[in-house]
């Protein structure tokens, strides 16, 4: 018999699996608009030359394509070896490519300083297994057209709000500049071709440690020297201090010498959020910003400020972001500022507590077989009308199946139905929840 389970790395959504992920989507949506953000759409689909521009970086590799409408099995066959050749359209593997198009293809019609929500779903051909997939939702809040640290901020503040409102508070947010990396890879004597290469060692910190991290960089051969100095700064002694987020904590954990007007855009940026949010007992440095000095993350469109969303209750990323100023160029002609942040929505919702009174307007009718049809919809329609949601179901033999699929998909209550009956008569009765 044929399959008939979704696609690999995608996923079939029951009614309360689906309920709870547009809640958790109402507070998110809620919270940006809060916060001054507008919701856009842009296609599923872009061109295959543009999802291929070398803006993605792994992810291009990783890209859905479509194939060329009325190509036969002659024509495939002929260009099997040439991606381009076979597809003019592919999968958006995420929602930065596609917004950078959309502010190119809509400038005249946006205000100078644009800030974006986009909420959907986007498609990467990952190999599946916990926790990752093939179709997924991001979150993503942008800022288009503001180069200063206020853009930063305003991204950081509106991302802890989000994560507050979803109950989730005590998140913190690590935060580095790409611009940094490159000066102390640059300090530390590595050329400018190897810095790449290295850089994806260095995003291995957390996993192999300094040791791994060293060891790694000398297999791959990159510049001894640099290396050894690169150790010696990763095993230096240090006296433990929490200082509040600012210039001195920064350069406490760079070498010597690092850039003044990074180093103050940074510092600048813990500043406005510490003003806009109330310090908590338990906040080290009275801010929740770490700078993290070896914070990469992989997009190699990323130019300036980058960041990461953490929470004590996990041990991985629930979100991040950065600067890229540099892409919309791409598409426009000319540089324009961008920064954007985007939350993990798909490892974010299975954190999220479901809410006790979710349900509490929604209804099941338990009618007999012979309570006339227009009597049913009547008594439906009068309840809808008082806020409710309400469910017909016909009374089985055995009506316990029944109430407990119900509350399984977040009904709150019950009412038998009788030929006859008016809605002053129904009495609704709480299901075991």
């Amino acid at each position: 018999m044929a399959s008939v389970t979704p696609p690999r790395g995608m996923r079939d959504f029951l009614p309360a699996d689906k309920a709870r992920r547009e809640r958790v989507l109402a507070v998110i949506r809620e919270r940006y608009r809060a916060h001054g953000f507008d919701e856009i759409e842009t296609p599923v689909m872009e061109e295959f030359s543009r999802l291929h521009a070398g803006i993605g970086g792994d992810n291009e590799k990783l890209a859905f394509a479509v194939l060329k409408r009325g190509m036969d099995a002659d024509a495939i066959r002929a260009a099997a070896d040439e991606p381009a050749a076979l597809s003019d359209l592919g999968l958006r593997y995420d929602l930065t490519v596609p917004l950078a198009r959309f502010y190119a293809s809509h400038r005249a019609e946006l205000p100078t300083v644009f800030r974006s929500i986009q909420i959907a779903p986007v498609w990467r051909a990952e190999r599946p297994q916990k926790g990752r997939y093939r179709q997924f939702v991001q979150c993503d809040i942008d800022i288009i057209g503001d180069p200063s640290a206020r853009a930063e901020a305003e991204l950081v503040v509106a991302s802890l709000d989000t994560l507050d409102a979803l109950g989730l508070a005590g998140g913190a947010i690590r935060i580095n500049d790409r611009r940094l990396l490159d000066w102390m890879l640059g300090a530390f004597g590595f050329a400018a071709d190897e810095r790449p290469g290295v850089l994806i060692t260095i995003d291995k910190l957390d996993k192999i440690g300094p040791a791994g991290v060293a060891d790694e960089l000398r297999t791959r051969g990159a510049t001894a020297s640099a290396v050894d100095a690169f150790e010696a700064f990763l095993l230096r002694p240090q006296t433990l201090e929490y200082t509040p987020f600012g210039e001195r904590q920064i350069r406490k954990a760079l070498p010597e010498g690092a850039p003044d007007d990074v180093v103050a855009a940074l510092a600048g940026i813990g500043g406005a959020v510490a003003a806009a949010r109330p310090v908590r007992p338990d906040d080290i440095g009275g801010v929740p910003l770490v700078f993290d000095p070896f914070l990469v993350r992989g997009m190699g469109y990323y130019t300036g400020t980058i960041f990461e969303l953490a929470h004590p209750s996990v041990d991985y990323s629930l979100g991040g972001g950065g600067r890229y100023d540099g892409m919309i160029g791409r598409f426009l002609g000319q540089d324009v500022p961008a920064v954007g942040f985007s939350i993990g929505f798909e490892r974010i919702v299975d954190l999220v507590a479901q809410t006790e009174d979710a349900g509490d307007a929604a209804v099941v009718l338990v009618h007999d077989a012979d309570v006339p049809v227009a009597e049913l919809v009547a008594l439906k329609a009068a309840l809808v009308a008082e806020g409710a949601r309400v469910r017909l179901e016909r009374r089985p033999k055995n009506i316990k199946g029944l109430l407990e699929r119900a509350t399984a998909d977040g009904y709150a209550s019950f009412a038998t139905v009788r030929a006859g009956a008016t809605r002053d008569e129904l009495e609704l009765r709480p299901l075991d929840r």
